[in-house]
């Protein structure tokens, strides 16, 4: 039995699987160890992948050679694309996963890596031995490896709560990480303790669907993947309902029996996801609230019902459910929960996932405080790249927030004192206009060749992509439309403009009623190509907002290449106001430009760092 590898990878869920795939591909031996085998990128609450901001992340972790695009592809029961009618900053795709073959999918992937070995084990113990890290197992087994990545999701510490019953368990009764979560504590992390919920699970025979208004999937040309070839399926539908007063009226009822308003829960929770127990109280005057039936997969009875999460007592759970329209005669497969669970306290986390002041030890997913398959897969593909980097004594990669949501995502973590589980929102990214999810590969490819993430063949493809891309730009540039031609009647015939002059095809582009695909129709039909016509429309169409951007995002750039000196104690520093002090010993910035993000960092006292650091010499 072998108990030496390069990288542990602790947690198998979306954070840790997107670990050890990036550590392996980077060429490490990798030992990635899940509390329950048969959970391997288990999916323990809603069935959905991507929608705003959250979208943007797959795609961005696709680009990188990551896997939860290309499995959420496979594993799809029907996807839409969302905000269509809205500009390009805010579009995105949500897909339906049928959770058990998303799961499976998964496992046989990692199962087929050379490079990894998965192993059911609790980790209940990690120390620094001389150079290397040595993880206790609670059978006894111990393992030795130069770099960590801790990816436990909710289960250190995890605590179910469903009404006054409460009881240590990790996401749908699984075994929780009780003793790793003390250990931790004892060399000195800090944690913060967060809660997050889940609604009940109903057999879908007990429902009236007639009472429903049926929400079907868009038949679409493309995924999530890069990658993986697109095929696309026969969508199965949800099922949009509403609750009503009757069903306030029984939540309003019971609140003394909701953890969350009985004191037995402390923890913070979601504020983009709230409990219906929050919803009825904080909108008091809301006469309904929107519930979906969501499938969780082909061969399962299981309905998730969104909406309604809720911690209250079972029979209360039933009662209430048993108001909306269509869930009258519903029977709970599985109640809904509230579970707590340790947090690390942001300021431990440097902008490459490495808690500070342990070197080689990376942590991602829903430990770090963040929200969602998305944002774990994210941070995930992030730390196992870093861990791979450590390995090979070179810098850290970080993305900045002009780069990748991913960028934004990460630097909101380490600057930003999160009180509440993070979601990302296309809101937080002041770059979201050059964030488009269509242009995710041509932002970070090159990055996934250079860690070797992606195949040279799968690189040669996106090359290819990529000039193609570039080729189209030249021709819209270089050709123009003449007045009276037969192309400008054409033209004229689909969008109602009369062309009376010379004008490129470029120019005409950026009319709003002009679109890419009525050009090519006219001009060249055989230039058709869905996602690479939208990149290029996108880039025409909004190319002045895009350079004001850039050069925003230039100005930006030169405060983070100012760094700051890992050492420095800013108590030292004359003239800063006593909160910059306070906020940045605490948080400890790597560049001028992070410390500007942290909150009660003024502009003065930013001036004030950057003369005081020109003077010293530092």
């Amino acid at each position: 039995m072998q108990h030496s590898f390069d990288v542990a990878v602790i947690g198998a869920g979306h954070a840790g699987c997107e670990a050890a795939n990036a550590t392996a591909k980077m060429g490490f031996r990798t030992l990635l160890l899940t509390i329950n085998f048969n959970n391997i990128a288990f999916m323990p609450c809603n069935p959905s992948v991507g929608g705003p901001g959250k979208g943007n992340l797959v795609r961005e972790v696709d680009a990188l050679g990551g896997l939860i695009g290309r499995n959420t592809d496979l594993a799809h029961l029907q996807i839409r694309a969302l905000n269509t009618n809205k500009g390009p900053a805010v579009r995105a795709l949500r897909a339906q996963t049928d959770k058990q073959l998303y799961q499976r999918l998964m496992q046989n992937y990692l199962e087929r890596q050379p490079l990894i070995s998965i192993r059911q084990g609790e980790v209940i113990a990690l120390d620094r031995i001389k150079d290397h890290w040595r993880l206790t197992l609670s059978t006894g087994v111990k393992y030795e490896v130069a770099a960590v990545v801790i990816a436990t999701g909710t289960f250190l510490r995890g605590k179910v709560h469903i009404g006054q019953l409460s009881f240590p368990s990790g996401p749908q009764g699984q075994h929780p990480a009780i003793a790793f979560g003390e250990y931790l504590e004892t060399l000195g992390v800090k944690f913060k303790r967060f809660k997050t919920g889940t609604p009940a699970r109903v057999r879908r025979r007990s429902l009236n669907f007639a009472a429903m208004i049926e929400q079907p999937g868009d038949h679409l040309a493309y995924g999530f993947s890069h990658w993986v070839p697109w095929a696309p399926r026969e969508p199965v539908s949800c099922w949009l309902t509403y609750t009503n007063e009757q069903t306030h009226e029984i939540i309003r009822k019971n609140l003394h029996l909701a953890p969350m308003y009985c004191g037995a829960i402390t923890g913070i929770g979601t504020r983009y996801c709230p409990a219906i127990e929050n919803k009825v109280v904080n909108f008091p005057h809301r006469e309904r609230h929107q519930v979906f039936i969501e499938p969780e997969g082909l061969n399962t009875d299981e309905m998730y019902v969104a909406g309604l999460s809720s911690s209250l007592p079972e029979e209360i759970q039933d009662q209430f459910l048993r108001t909306v329209p269509g869930l009258e005669e519903v029977e709970i497969v599985r109640p809904g929960y509230a579970i707590e669970y340790d947090v690390i306290a942001p300021e431990q986390l440097s902008a490459s996932l490495q808690i500070r002041e342990w070197p080689g030890v990376f942590s991602a997913g829903q430990i770090n405080g963040t929200s969602g398959y998305e944002e774990a897969a994210a941070q995930g593909i992030i730390a196992g790249i870093n861990a791979g980097l450590y390995l090979k004594g070179e810098s850290p990669f970080v993305l900045r927030r002009d780069e990748a949501y991913i960028g934004v995502l990460i630097d909101d973590l380490v600057t930003k004192e999160n009180n509440e589980p993070y979601r990302i929102m296309t809101s937080r990214a002041e770059f979201r206009l050059s964030l488009r999810q269509e242009n995710a590969d041509l932002r970070l490819t090159d990055y996934a060749y250079r860690f070797k993430l992606i195949s040279d063949e799968e690189y040669d493809r996106f090359q290819a992509k990529r000039q193609r891309i570039l080729a189209k730009l030249s021709y819209l540039e270089q050709n123009q439309l003449l007045p009276d031609s037969k192309e400008s009647r054409a033209l004229q015939e689909i969008t109602g403009i009369t062309i009376q002059q010379k004008i490129s095809l470029k120019q005409l582009l950026k009319m709003p009623a002009v679109k890419l695909s009525a050009l090519w129709d006219v001009i060249a039909p055989e230039k058709g190509c869905l996602l690479e016509d939208e990149v290029v429309e996108n880039y025409v169409k909004y190319e002045g907002y895009l350079e004001r951007e850039a050069k925003m995002a230039a100005r930006l750039r030169k405060m983070e290449e100012k760094k700051l000196p890992e050492d420095l104690d800013y108590m030292a520093v004359p003239n800063l106001s006593s909160e910059a002090r306070e906020k940045l010993n605490k948080f400890r910035p790597a560049t001028l430009g992070q410390a500007g993000r942290i909150s009660g960092i003024s502009p003065a006292d930013l001036s004030t760092l950057l003369i005081w650091l020109t003077g010293s010499g530092r």
